[in-house]
């Protein structure tokens, strides 16, 4: 099968979700990943999913640098959690500085919201150095705006993590 954007794909037979081979991620410094597509079959407005994509592809760093100072504080919340000597206990001068301490994940989720504003999100987990059990969850709304950060818990919006749908615009809810 061929998905826009990815081209052929490889169905994965336990999940039945939909896998690309690997390719550069401009936004994630060149990362090489495989995109992962999940509830394509089924959906109505497929063509959301080509554009969450496309977007997700094209896009470059900047996208990441505008979420820097909502990483940051996620950062500085794990790191009261912390003591000097632990070793998640990292010193992050700045918030331009925290990206440098994100191994970017491999396998970009793409999935729709099935609440809230129904729109396609790409999820990405990674592993951060402040927080090596739960790591840092990045979520694009249409693949190309960051809409949410914090340790990973398969949620697409703060929204969706809380239940309380005026949330979905917050990026980083404090700890």
């Amino acid at each position: 099968m061929d998905i826009p954007g990815l081209g052929a794909v490889e169905q994965d037979e336990g999940t039945g979700w939909w896998l690309s081979g690997e390719r550069p991620i401009a936004m994630l410094g060149g990362a090489r990943c495989c995109i992962v597509v999940e509830g394509y079959d089924e959906d109505d407005s497929k063509q959301d999913f080509h554009r969450a994509i496309a977007n997700f592809l094209a896009a470059d760093e900047a996208v990441l640098k505008a979420a820097s100072s909502a990483v940051f504080a996620y950062y500085k919340d794990m790191l009261a959690y912390t003591s000097p000597g632990d070793e998640a206990h990292v010193p992050i001068a700045s918030p331009d500085d925290v990206w440098s301490h994100v191994q970017f994940g491999y396998e970009p989720i793409v999935s729709r919201y099935h609440h809230g504003d129904k729109r396609v999100y790409i999820s990405l987990e990674c592993n951060c150095d402040w927080e090596p059990e739960h790591g840092l969850q990045i979520v694009f709304r249409d693949g190309n705006r960051v809409c949410k950060v914090g340790p990973y818990d398969g949620h697409l919006t703060n929204g969706d993590t809380s239940g309380d749908g005026s949330a979905d615009e917050v990026i980083y809810r404090h700890l």
